[in-house]
Formats: structure tokens, sequence, C-alpha cells
């Protein structure tokens, strides 16, 4: 189906400056860009993404003895807790239920399962989903960026590098959710707790989210 016909009005871009720099997205007139820097206090780890993109020998070379494992389970918990994160993420939610927002909206990163990953996981936490049924959805991406990934790992391999060595930081794991979800509940408690003390919504505005995004009858207010 065409761009244009799923009415998409809104994009969500939580890419850093740098990487939006030569690469913005093409959107219809019709369409604006929120753009959330997700990783502002950390644009290390950001730049770590584009070099495993444009050179996974180059970055082969600094995940050796699983470092590269330790780098995201250390990424997903700073997507809850770095203070440019909550900024972006409380952003991303107060927009998504502005009474003067219409249209579809879209949101991603540079690979669309870390950051948009979590955006994801919280998002559907939030509407009242079962954990178990959202941590199955994360680990769908896999499957989903396999055209993508294989490649890399492809050209990574023509270049003498064990494309197994890179393969966990092209895909998510259990474990990066597991770090996303333990660093919640240490610093914050319940997704909802997370929301009002660390997003600083209100449980008016968390009540709104779950009106505009969820039926009627599987409805919940927030307290």
């Amino acid at each position: 189906m065409p761009f244009a016909d799923l009415d998409v009005r809104t994009v969500y871009d939580l890419r850093t400056a740098a990487e939006r720099d030569g690469a913005l997205d093409n959107l219809p007139d019709s369409t604006r860009t929120v753009w959330l820097d997700v990783l502002a206090d950390n644009a290390q780890n950001a730049a770590a993404t584009g070099l495993l993109m444009t050179d996974p020998v180059a970055y082969a070379e600094t995940i050796s003895d699983g470092r590269g494992i330790a780098q995201m389970e250390e990424a997903n918990r700073n997507f809850v807790s770095l203070p440019s994160a909550l900024d972006a993420y409380r952003a991303f939610y107060l927009d998504l239920i502005d009474e003067t927002r219409t249209g579809a909206a879209l949101f991603h990163c540079t690979t669309g399962k870390d950051r948009t990953g979590w955006a994801a996981t919280s998002f559907l936490l939030l509407l009242g989903a079962d954990e178990a049924d959202v941590r199955a959805d994360y680990l769908e991406t896999n499957t989903d960026l396999a055209p993508m990934t294989e490649p890399i790992l492809d050209f990574a391999a023509s270049k003498g590098v064990d494309g197994e060595l890179l393969r966990p930081l092209l895909g998510v794991r259990d474990s990066y959710f597991d770090a996303a979800l333990d660093e919640m509940r240490t610093r914050f408690g319940t997704v909802e707790d997370y929301a009002i003390n660390g997003l600083k919504l209100t449980a008016e505005q968390i009540t709104t989210l779950r009106e505009r995004f969820t039926s009627r009858s599987g409805f919940v207010s927030a307290t």
C-alpha cells in the first residue's frame, strides 16, 4: 500500500542529529515530523550504531568477549532512565494525546528495534497489554529485520568477520527486553509509575492515552 494511502499525519523521529544529517525522512507535505532525540545525552551509543551499519568490520573489533551484548543491555537501560530519553518519550506521549493531532502516527529510529522498541514496549504496556504478548511482539523484530541484517552479516563474513559476533547487535534479545523492564522497575516501579514519576505524565493523561488507543470494552482508567 502506498504511504500516502495510510493517512500518516505524524512521524516521530527518534534519531540523533548526526543520524538525521543527510538522511531526513522523505514525507508528503501533509505529514509533519516530530524530532525526539532519545540519545542526546549519550551520542556515543548512537555513533556506535552508525558504525555497525556502515562498517561492521571496524565495529566487530569493539564487541568481542560479550561486550556487544553488554552494550545493548546498557543501551536499553538508558532508554528508560537517560534524561534525554525521559524528555523524548514524555514529548512522544504528550503529542500522541494532543486532541489537535489527527490521522495515523508512525515512530522510528535508525534500525527500528531499540529506541523504537522501547517506545512500542512502553506504549503497549501502558495500554494494558500482557507483558508476554509485548515480549513476543518485540522478539518478532528479528524476523522483520532479517532482510536487512542478513546482507550485513554476509558482507562482514566476506571480510573475514564472524557474522555471529555481529548478530546480537543487529537484532533483539530477551535480555535486552529484560534490561529495560528491570531498569524501569528498579527506578520507578510499575509502567504507570514510570509514566507518572519518570515521564511526568498525570493519571488523567494516561487515561486519555488509553481512551484514544483502546476499545472501551478493554479500557482501564489510571489511578
